[in-house]
């Protein structure tokens, strides 16, 4: 008979659970019968031993089937894109309507901010009256109509894994590659796609720092997603410095409304968008490959059809009906505002992109705790960045804050953030590599 202590002495001597123990441990997780003490020492044990590719694969199905999985019937495909999180990261902003542009249907799942790194739906919320939380029948209209929408997991998406991840926040297990790759996938998967393409990242400014774990995260994510029957690539992306010069809730949303209207276009955010969409395009078949994939995303971005695509999810999710033409008026902005200047002539060599995110997180832009209130306008603008000369008394960041005494310690973090040297240093590449 299956039970949680047969499972987990199973994994405590290194062996892994049948593909019918762990759809019985989520079924557990999702209705109460396995305890936190022994959800806990399932996290552990994971942790410590692992549960290898099939593991991974089993876990995965049975925390996506713990809850609804959603299924369409669409004249396109169904398609969607996961960042592992950084800062300055709104690409799937860009995204999201660009493939809608492109022949898509894209129900994206998103998160919140979650450590110093940036959420989509909390920047989305800076836009007035924006809902992130649709019920199936709201979602599936909105599909139907705009083909797209981004929204928070209802509690009937993946309840094992909501369960299974307060958990490992308590137990130190957040970091398992096995309890990452099925927390992730178990959402997405359930959203009923058919592609799905993932954004690695890797630097100071990622959960990843080095290029090794994130290669193995990759793998993971791809190999899973592949075995749970969901055509899936990734891409491994620099996060050394930010991707956006603007780390921030409403601060972001300008700069990704700046590049879908032609206003001030970011390369960056630019260039992996349509990297990104590329791949996904080739994996629905909108695409030859993901060249052309990337081209026709370009367009969609250069055409200004992706701009009116995004302006028609705002108004369906309760955002006002003319934010494409208006946003500058309709997005809230902090009363301080602070530059930060160097104090020597030189290069940008190096930036600590997570000490950047908690200085957002500081002056209110992200929780330091459960239940905090974030502030939209706040966070930094105009980010310098890694090869730029700089000189004593020019800006590095100009802050946003709500207080004058919240601005003076953002000043210190972002001076410490950045290390200025004698010579410019090699720009880091925006792509790493690919895996898929």
């Amino acid at each position: 008979m299956t039970d949680a202590r047969g499972i987990n002495a199973t994994l405590r001597e290194g062996g892994t659970p049948t593909a019918e123990d762990l759809a019985w441990f989520a079924a557990g997780l999702a209705s109460g019968a396995v305890t936190d003490a022994q959800a806990g020492a399932f996290a552990m044990a994971v942790c410590l031993r692992g549960l290898g590719e099939g593991g991974r694969v089993a876990l995965t199905r049975a925390m996506r089937d713990s809850g609804q999985v959603l299924h369409w019937d669409l004249p396109g495909p169904v398609l969607d894109k996961h960042s592992t999180g950084g800062i300055g990261d709104c690409v799937s902003l860009l995204l999201a309507p660009a493939l809608v542009a492109c022949g898509a249907y894209v129900p994206m799942i998103s998160g919140r901010g979650l450590g110093h790194t940036g959420g989509t739906l909390d920047k989305l919320e800076a836009i007035p009256g924006f809902r992130t939380g649709l019920s199936e029948d709201q979602l599936r209209a909105q599909i139907a109509d705009v083909h797209c929408a981004i929204v928070s997991a209802s509690a009937q998406i993946a309840p094992a894994d909501r369960r299974l991840y307060l958990i490992r926040d308590v137990t130190g297990t957040v970091e398992s590659i096995d309890l990452i790759t099925a927390s992730i996938l178990s959402k997405k998967l359930a959203a009923g796609l058919e592609g799905l393409v993932l954004d690695v990242k890797v630097g100071s400014g990622a959960f990843m720092k080095s290029h090794a774990q994130a290669e193995a995260l990759a793998r993971a994510l791809v190999k899973t997603a592949q075995g749970a029957g969901c055509m899936t690539s990734a891409l491994i992306t620099d996060m050394s410095q930010p991707l956006a010069t603007a780390a921030g809730n409403a601060l972001e949303i300008i700069e990704v409304m700046e590049t879908l209207t032609g206003v001030s276009v970011n390369a960056a955010l630019w260039d992996l968008t349509a990297a990104l969409g590329g791949e996904v395009l080739a994996l629905g078949g909108l695409a030859d490959d993901a060249e052309d994939g990337a081209g026709r995303i370009s367009a969609a971005l250069e055409s200004g059809q992706a701009a009116e695509v995004f302006g028609r999810m705002v108004a369906a999710q309760g955002g006002p009906a003319d934010f494409v033409d208006r946003w500058p008026d309709r997005l809230p902005s902090a009363p301080i505002q602070r530059e930060v200047l160097c104090d020597r002539d030189g290069f940008i060599v190096a930036i600590d992109g997570a000490a950047l995110g908690q200085a957002v997180v500081h002056l209110g832009g992200g929780r330091l705790r459960e239940g905090d209130r974030v502030n939209p306008s706040v966070g930094l603008a105009d980010l310098a960045g890694i090869g730029e000369e700089v000189g004593e008394g020019l800006p590095l960041a100009i802050i946003h804050a709500a207080t004058e005494a919240e601005a003076d310690r953002a000043v210190q973090m972002v001076h410490a953030a950045y290390r200025v040297g004698n010579a410019a240093p090699d720009e880091p590449p925006l792509v790493h590599g690919r895996i898929g």
